[in-house]
């Protein structure tokens, strides 16, 4: 493909200044093309804040809301990705390897532009410090949950989301937007955590990524508490009942487009295993759980290259 951008919307969905000054949030939708929830989320976001603006003069936002979206080349196409995965494609190293690379195509003009972006945008506030929300949706359903580094202020948000927080996942996987949006790399006090709000095509998944974006407004200071609905909380709570709390990444079971990998059908985010299970089929035969916990993030489109992650609850 070449490098020409389909026509499309811009890669800033919108942005909203506070009357003070405070955190710049950055949400990130679409880092797969196909999860648009977290893109509609921000749209309703940013429509709610200015409702707010108008109606409510009592109301204050202090710092700047900026939505982007991830990967525009893949969202035109409502694919995951166009030749690989952004998501695993963010290591600082190869980011700003691109700058030197000339012509760029496909993701790896979108990992320039959007890391690019962003770094524009901070640049231009000038923020005390950042928090990166990048929102996500998963095939399997009861996919609602954060995924953060072991940082205290990152596990702090998380929490406050009461919905599941998966800690160590960057032990299994690399190149995430989790390890490009950092204070070593941007060079100001950065936070990022990943929501996952829910599946693809369940209508309530934009719902749960607006409540988290609120709610994370809150745990950083940018709207009072007086401020957020209840309606917030009951919405996350509603679809986290009987969900565990806090879980460590354990394992990962990477695929390769040659294994022809097929998830067995019915297993939903936090579902229990056993050891020897028969979780899936590939070329070889049987895919069989190296151990007892609890599954997340099953496969089940085409596009992907882990077929599934293991985690223990603590």
């Amino acid at each position: 493909m070449s490098n020409q951008i389909p026509a499309k919307r811009e890669r800033i969905i919108g942005r909203f200044d506070g009357a003070e000054g405070g955190p710049l949030l950055i949400a990130i939708g679409a880092m797969h093309g196909n999860e648009p929830a977290g893109v509609l989320a921000v749209e309703q976001l940013l429509e709610m804040l200015a409702f707010e603006r108008i109606n409510r003069p009592d109301f204050m936002y202090r710092g700047r809301f900026v939505g982007v979206i991830g990967n525009r080349q893949a969202y035109a196409k409502k694919r995951r990705f166009i030749q690989e995965d952004l998501n695993r494609s963010l290591s600082p190293d190869r980011v700003a390897a691109l700058k030197a690379e000339g012509e760029l195509q496909d993701e790896e003009l979108e990992a320039y532009e959007l890391t690019q972006t962003i770094r524009a945008e901070i640049s231009n506030y000038q923020p005390s410090h950042v928090v990166v929300l990048d929102l996500h949706t998963t095939t399997a359903d009861g996919g609602v949950f954060s995924i953060v580094d072991d940082s205290p202020g990152a596990r702090a948000i998380a929490l406050d989301l009461r919905a599941p927080v998966i800690l160590g996942m960057l032990d299994g996987i690399s190149g995430t937007s989790l390890h490009y949006f950092t204070t070593a790399n941007l060079g100001v006090s950065t936070v990022s955590l990943v929501f996952e709000s829910g599946q693809h095509d369940d209508p309530l998944s934009v719902d749960r990524a607006v409540s988290a974006l609120v709610k994370t407004m809150r745990s950083i200071g940018s709207v009072h508490p007086r401020d957020v609905e209840g309606r917030h909380d009951d919405i996350l709570k509603a679809s986290t009942e009987g969900l565990p709390y806090l879980v460590r990444f354990a394992l990962s079971h990477s695929i390769t487009v040659e294994d022809k990998f097929i998830m067995r059908p019915g297993y939903r985010n936090f579902d229990p295993i056993k050891k020897d299970e028969h979780l899936a089929d590939d070329a070889n035969g049987e895919v069989l759980s190296p151990k007892d916990g609890l599954i997340v993030m099953p496969l089940y489109q085409k596009q992907g290259d882990d077929g599934f992650f293991i985690v223990d609850e603590l």
